[in-house]
């Protein structure tokens, strides 16, 4: 499939430069992916579309402050790295900027308490480092690091926790799952008092998910893995309520690949921990997830290739033209879709 296929007019400014007040406040296109029936809602109604037969998964990743900026030892220059994969206690996956001063030795210093030696040097700016460092490494990250906003976000994020889900729990990540960063503490009450099972899953959001497709042809495209993991009981549970006729509400790109990637032939979760490079594109067939709530996605990346498979290609871009004819906001801090 050429890659142009998956690309769409968006004006500037409907990409949201900042996250709203209330973190549910935001609009809501539901799309039925049978029909392509459209409706316009809030995302504070989402309680409406879902029942006691419905399984709620979100990824509760957590994201790293995992943009840091050092100096080369040996010249001074300046290096902007970004945290990908931890690889063990010491070790990490990076990707590097500018790429041509991080070769095999090369010494970098973040702080007075932190440093790092490039071991591997791999293509498109990735890079293997090993961090020699005093304390806790989460605290001095923590204390050094940005968050790592995408690109296209050029207003700066006064409040770091906006760019995190409220039930984020697990750290590793270098992106949010933004499809769940709608969602409240008020309206997980809401969803767990009408009878709904919530359970959770971990993606590390890493390069997989944001690099984007630089390739003509999408089967060409290089996915790099990302780490997930399973609990045993959810997925016993999830199992259960598969098996049981339940419908499979992911919440996010990120729980999807985690879903795909867990679950065998059956459409059953059998594969609990892995390293995943799962590239979903048409013609897909989605083996366990039912439903998905995704905000609107980049063209030609990835993440629309996904939701093409998911709710058939023509559907979701006449969506698309709906949502930019209706000013919908797009992209990590933007409106959501739900599509059922």
């Amino acid at each position: 499939m050429d890659t142009r296929d998956f690309d769409y007019y968006l004006p500037e400014e409907l990409i949201a430069q900042e996250p709203l007040k209330d973190r549910s406040a935001s609009r809501m296109m539901k799309l039925d992916k049978q029909t392509g029936e459209i409706k316009h809602e809030s995302f504070k109604n989402i309680v409406n579309y879902l029942d006691e037969n419905c399984v709620l998964v979100l990824n509760n990743t957590r994201v790293l402050p995992a943009r840091l900026y050092g100096i080369k030892e040996e010249t001074d220059a300046h290096i902007e790295i970004l945290l990908l994969k931890r690889i063990d206690m010491y070790n990490w996956q990076i990707l590097v900027k500018p790429a041509k001063r991080a070769k095999i030795g090369t010494v970098i210093r973040f702080s007075d308490r932190l440093s790092g030696t490039i071991s591997k040097e791999e293509d498109e700016g990735i890079r293997y480092i090993k961090f020699d460092f005093d304390g806790v490494f989460e605290d001095i990250i923590y204390e050094i690091g940005s968050m790592p906003l995408p690109p296209y976000i050029h207003h700066k994020l006064d409040d770091k926790e906006r760019y995190q889900t409220v039930y984020s729990k697990i750290n590793g990540s270098s992106a949010a799952p933004t499809a769940g960063l709608h969602f409240t503490d008020e309206i997980l009450g809401q969803i767990k008092n009408k009878g709904i099972e919530i359970e959770y899953v971990t993606l590390h959001v890493g390069l997989g998910t944001f690099r984007p497709v630089k390739v003509d042809k999408i089967e060409q495209h290089h996915m790099h893995s990302e780490y997930y993991n399973i609990d045993e009981d959810v997925a016993k549970r999830l199992n259960e309520a598969r098996k049981n006729g339940k419908k499979i509400v992911a919440v996010g790109t990120t729980t999807v690949r985690t879903l795909e990637s867990a679950s065998n032939k059956d459409g059953e979760l059998t594969k609990l921990s892995d390293n995943t490079n799962i590239f979903i594109f048409p013609p897909y067939k989605f083996k366990f997830v039912d439903s998905i709530i995704t905000n609107f996605h980049l063209p030609m990346s990835t993440l629309i290739m996904m939701i093409s498979a998911f709710a058939g290609k023509d559907k979701l871009f006449h969506a698309y033209e709906e949502a930019v004819k209706n000013k919908y906001r797009f992209f990590s801090f933007g409106d959501c879709m739900f599509i059922d």
